[in-house]
């Protein structure tokens, strides 16, 4: 592994993920409500590879990423990167119900 590939894969330290939520705040409530679980769900364990998905995704409109996290819509053009993909498979994730 190189040393730019163990550096994307590195986990995202508190710092950076202060930031990185705040930048990902948006105007839909839907948008923030899918980015607040994967935030909820993989903050722990995000990297800095997800954090340049997320920041790519981030410079959609809000409309073009609420379709792609709803998967409406596919990652076209400079979207189509392996770190987006990956973000939006975790944003995509089902949540499991409960099991009581």
């Amino acid at each position: 592994m190189n040393v730019a590939a163990a550096a994307s894969n590195a986990l995202i330290d508190a710092r950076a993920l202060s930031k990185l939520r705040w930048r990902c705040r948006r105007g839909l409530l839907e948008n923030d409500l899918l980015i607040e679980r994967f935030f909820a769900r993989h903050q722990a364990t995000s990297t800095y590879f997800h954090a340049e998905g997320l920041d790519r995704l981030m410079a959609l409109p809000d409309n073009d990423l609420l379709d792609l996290l709803l998967a409406r819509a596919e990652p076209q053009g400079e979207y189509a990167r392996d770190d987006v993909i990956e973000v939006l498979a975790l944003m995509r994730a089902p949540v499991l119900p409960l099991r009581v």
